[in-house]
């Protein structure tokens, strides 16, 4: 059975208000907020199982969407958990433990249900998808395929890349500054904007599609201008050779000075 749009907005709604709620009692015993960026992932993949179930119907596009939010979710949210194990809580939440009074009260509003509310935005096309019949694959799809393939490898490849620069002792401290990181300062977050540009464009064929652009509007202005590239930049100022990097090398498009 396909419900109707606006049942699916509040349904997936108040699964993903549970899902965060449960993740906010787990960083509560933990005392680390920082399982909010592992469980990012993950709940992406439980809006699309759910929203699948829910429809009663699958079709290719839903499958393949749902194989890629699964391939997509699995994989970042195991590259942060390995990243962050041993480290303990994330300095921008850590931060914020110092610093915010009603801690318990404002993390969980301004951390949880907000990350929570992003999230429901940022999978509309997912849930668009799931909630209806599409017809068959055409040119969009394609191209949305095209777009998340090359998003999730730059992504991927950048992390890893980050990742094996961090493992060698004599870079403590250093910048990264070849491979992908010499055409963006940020091309994973760059690769995870192009992710959900594809994903959006499986949707662009159904009635009113284009209204699930807001996800990859969302995110893209995130990284780029509120909590990827911004927050980000600020821990690097001090580096003796970040003005250097900064001038050269493009913030988050590929060199595009100017993005």
């Amino acid at each position: 059975m396909v419900l109707p749009f606006q049942d699916i907005l509040i349904d997936v709604g108040l699964v993903v208000c549970l899902y965060m709620t449960i993740v906010f009692i787990l960083a509560l015993a933990r005392k680390d907020n920082s399982i909010v960026d592992v469980a990012w992932g993950i709940g992406f993949i439980i809006i699309t199982v759910y929203t699948i179930i829910q429809s009663g119907e699958v079709d290719l596009r839903k499958m393949i969407v749902s194989l890629l939010v699964l391939l997509w979710g699995l994989r970042l949210s195991f590259h942060i958990l390995v990243r962050n194990s041993g480290k303990g809580e994330d300095f921008r939440y850590k931060a914020w433990r110092n610093s915010w009074k009603y801690f318990f009260l404002r993390s969980y509003f301004q951390i949880f249900l907000l990350q929570g509310l992003l999230m429901l935005v940022i999978s509309t096309p997912i849930w668009f998808i799931n909630s209806g019949i599409g017809g068959p694959l055409g040119l969009l799809d394609s191209i949305g395929l095209f777009i998340f393939g090359f998003g999730f490898l730059f992504e991927v490849i950048a992390d890893y890349q980050l990742a094996e620069f961090k493992k060698n002792p004599t870079n403590a401290g250093k910048l990264m500054t070849t491979g992908l990181w010499s055409m963006s300062r940020h091309p994973n977050y760059f690769g995870e904007s192009l992710v959900w540009w594809g994903i959006t464009f499986y949707a662009l064929s159904f009635p009113n599609g284009w209204c699930t652009m807001i996800s990859p509007v969302i995110i893209t202005i995130l990284l780029r201008f509120v909590s990827g590239v911004p927050m980000l930049e600020k821990k690097y100022k001090e580096n003796p050779d970040w003005a250097d990097y900064k001038a050269k090398t493009a913030a988050f498009v590929p060199f595009i000075k100017f993005l």
